[in-house]
């Protein structure tokens, strides 16, 4: 690896876990898929795919947009700092007030197609997830050298795969783990002060 890729490649992972580790319906899925045994591993391919895919269009298409427009890209810079800033404003209030993340594992067996159309359905008809990938995940990955721009996207990638492989294969252990709130009063206070680092970066670009 360029040694000038490996904190961007730091940077995009660290966002990318900043944002997909929360308690949601999307990881209540894959835990519950997990949890039944049915269908895992398309449920996580699909899932981190997804990902991957937004990611890259938010990337490609805002690296355009922000090419033509220095004023556009400084204005995204700080408006995603803002969020940065709220998001881990929201995580520490999170973990003063932890919550647990909860996924049945009887019911009905699915085939796979019906399975994927759930795992679609609380992918893409989210908003979070588009504002997350696309807009604020690709302006800031727009940002990067443009040599340097896939390394942010593997990174961000990177967690998307790592965390649904692991709450999908890794559910029957890690669900004792989620149902304590005490674990997300770690996760979401660490996820805080990732935000913050992330905004304190993204400020320092923009000017």
């Amino acid at each position: 690896m360029n040694p000038a890729a490996f904190p961007i490649f730091l940077q995009g992972l660290l966002l990318g876990l900043g944002l997909i580790v929360a308690i949601g319906a999307q990881n209540a899925f894959v835990l519950r898929q997990g949890l039944r045994r049915e269908h895992v591993g398309s449920v996580v391919l699909f899932c981190a795919l997804a990902d991957a895919v937004l990611i890259s269009a938010g990337v490609m298409g805002m690296g355009q947009a922000l090419g033509q427009s220095p004023l556009l890209a400084r204005a995204l810079a700080i408006a995603g700092a803002l969020f940065l800033a709220v998001y881990g404003y929201r995580a520490l209030g999170r973990a003063r007030r932890p919550g647990r993340l909860e996924a049945a594992g009887g019911g009905q067996q699915l085939g796979r197609t019906a399975v994927l159309a759930q795992a679609a359905a609380f992918t893409l008809l989210n908003p979070h997830v588009y504002l997350d990938t696309v807009l604020l995940v690709g302006s800031i990955g727009a940002r990067q050298p443009a040599a340097l721009r896939g390394w942010f996207v593997l990174g961000a990638s990177s967690a998307s795969i790592a965390w649904f492989t692991l709450l999908g294969f890794g559910s029957r252990r890690l669900a004792p783990l989620f149902a304590r709130p005490r674990a997300w009063q770690v996760l979401d206070a660490l996820i805080g002060l990732t935000m913050f680092v992330l905004c304190a970066m993204l400020v320092r670009h923009a000017f």
